[in-house]
C-alpha cells in the first residue's frame, strides 16, 4: 500500500502521553465499530457477561469479575524519532478526507472532518470514558475516531488480520460511522434502537455493514488513484472476515448465535466492504433496504 503518497491530514490528537484515564465508567459511552467486538471477545475469554461489562462501562456498577487488563504500553516514541504509526494513520485519515470531501461536494453538501485520537491505555470522550479493551471506537457527540495504538497490533496477532491495508480499513470503517453520522443516519437508528427488541439489533448490525461499505467506497478511490497494491483488497477483505460475529463467536465459545450479532457474520462483512470496493457508489451501501442482500 503506497500509503506514504496519501496526504496527510492535521486532524489527529496524540493522547498516548495522557494515559489512562482514572475509572471507566463513563456514562452515556457509546460502543461503536470495533468496540463492541472487543469487548464481547474479550469477555467470553474471560467466561464475563459481555452486557454486564458494557453496563460497567456506562456507569452501571462494577462486571461480575475482574476486568480484562490494560495492553502494556510500550515506551514512548524517543524525541526527534519516526512516529511510523502516527504518520501511517494520519496518511490514510488525509486520504479518506480528500475522498469524502469529493463525494459530498458533488452532492452539493460539505464533509466537516473529524478529528482522530491516538491514545495507549485508555481514553476520555464525549461519549465518556474507555479502556484499550474496547478497540477502535467513533463518538458521534464530539465527532472524533479513538483508536489505540496497540489495536494494530492485535489486528495481526489476535484477529489474524495482518497488513498495511487492514489496518486502514479499520480506519476507514470508523470514517464511514462518522460519514452516517453527517448523513443523520446515525441519529436514526438511535431512535428505532431505543425501542429495543430484535428490530434494535438489526438496526446495529445493518449500521455496522454500511459503514464496511462506506470504507469500500475509500477503498475504491485509494485503487483508481493507484495507492493500492498487489495483495491489499485481500488484505482488507481478510481484516473484514476476521472480525465477524460468527468467527468470534465460534472462537470464544465454541458456537455461533445469530440472534446476538451486532456486527454481521464474515459473509456479511466481507460483501459489503467488497461492494464498496468494487462499485465506489456510496448510494450502493443501502444496507437498510428491505431486499439488501446479507444484512
Amino acid at each position: 500500500m503506497r500509503w506514504r503518497d496519501m496526504r496527510g491530514s492535521g486532524n489527529i490528537e496524540d493522547r498516548e502521553g495522557a494515559g489512562p484515564p482514572r475509572g471507566l465508567g463513563g456514562a452515556g459511552f457509546k460502543l461503536g465499530g470495533f468496540g463492541l467486538i472487543a469487548v464481547v471477545a474479550i469477555s467470553l475469554l474471560l467466561g464475563l457477561n459481555p452486557l454486564d461489562v458494557i453496563v460497567s462501562m456506562q456507569g452501571g456498577g462494577p462486571p461480575t469479575a475482574p476486568a480484562p487488563e490494560v495492553t502494556p504500553s510500550s515506551p514512548s516514541t524517543p524525541s526527534g524519532a519516526r512516529d511510523e504509526t502516527k504518520e501511517f494513520v494520519a496518511r490514510v485519515l488525509g486520504d479518506t478526507e480528500d475522498t469524502w470531501g469529493k463525494l459530498f461536494r458533488d452532492l452539493q453538501s460539505q464533509y466537516r472532518a473529524p478529528r482522530l485520537v491516538l491514545f495507549r491505555g485508555g481514553v476520555e470522550s464525549a461519549c465518556g470514558m474507555a479502556s484499550s479493551a474496547v478497540g477502535p471506537f467513533y463518538c458521534p457527540a464530539d465527532e472524533r475516531v479513538y483508536l489505540d495504538r496497540a489495536f494494530f497490533e492485535d489486528l495481526s496477532k489476535r484477529f489474524g488480520a495482518p497488513g498495511e491495508f487492514a489496518r486502514a480499513y479499520v480506519i476507514a470503517h470508523e470514517i464511514g460511522h462518522h460519514v452516517q453520522n453527517l448523513m443523520g443516519i446515525t441519529d436514526k437508528v438511535a431512535q428505532e434502537r431505543q425501542r429495543g427488541g430484535a428490530r434494535g439489533n438489526q438496526l446495529s448490525v445493518r449500521l455496522e455493514l454500511q459503514a464496511d461499505c462506506l470504507a469500500g467506497v475509500w477503498g475504491y478511490y485509494a485503487k483508481q488513484r493507484g495507492l493500492l497494491e498487489p495483495g491489499d483488497v485481500e488484505s482488507g477483505l481478510g481484516a473484514a472476515a476476521a472480525i465477524g460475529d460468527d468467527r468470534l463467536q465460534r472462537q470464544t465459545r465454541g458456537q455461533v448465535a445469530p440472534e446476538s450479532f451486532t456486527h454481521g457474520s464474515s459473509e456479511q462483512r466481507v460483501r459489503w466492504f467488497r461492494t464498496g470496493l468494487e462499485s465506489g457508489d456510496p448510494r450502493r451501501c443501502d444496507t437498510f433496504s428491505a431486499a439488501a442482500p446479507g444484512a
